[in-house]
């Protein structure tokens, strides 16, 4: 019986190290308040963020849930909602079975500059574990993935501490 408790405590010790915090990234949404608001290069740069943010959450080793856009639109009852809605945003994720939902906005006030913001939510208790925001001047891609690298550096310094930020490419702070 005793061997059978110790490689039951072996196990699940392996186990709890193998085992990967989960994040559910929603679409981020679009708060533009400048004079045009809504063009075609903004909600482009607006649709990049989820997908370069997934990425370097997996580069540091996180399972990325993905969300049916169709729950994710269904749980939304209009713009901001989820983003100030933390227990809505939480059942989204505990229903697709993440540890973590990160809820996101671009906000724009301003043609010089915009920022990408952030909030992680624990879904076994619906607590905003951090609110961030990342201020990006330009819409050059190369600055929107900068924003998202800092982004994923404050998350991860919440979560589990083991992000690094990719090295700058050569002449990319030119």
């Amino acid at each position: 019986m005793k061997t059978f408790y110790v490689l039951f405590l072996i196990a699940l010790s392996i186990t709890q190290v193998n085992a990967e915090t989960s994040i559910a990234i929603l679409d981020f949404e679009l708060n533009d308040l400048t004079l045009k608001p809504g063009i075609a290069a903004e909600i482009n740069r607006t649709a990049s963020v989820r997908p370069l943010l997934e990425k370097e959450l997996r580069r540091a080793g996180y399972r990325i849930i993905s969300i049916d856009l169709a729950a994710q639109h269904h749980a939304n009852s209009g713009f901001g909602y989820l983003f100030d809605h933390d227990d809505v945003a939480a059942t989204l994720g505990r229903t697709a079975g993440a540890d973590y939902v990160l809820v996101g906005r671009l906000h724009k006030p301003s043609f010089l500059f915009a920022y990408i913001m952030g909030h992680l939510i624990r879904v076994k208790d619906s607590q905003l574990i951090g609110n961030y925001i990342s201020e990006t001047k330009g819409g050059e891609e190369k600055l929107t993935l900068k924003g998202v690298e800092s982004i994923a550096s404050k998350i991860d310094k919440d979560l589990e501490n083991r992000y690094t930020p990719p090295p700058p490419k050569h002449g990319l702070l030119h």
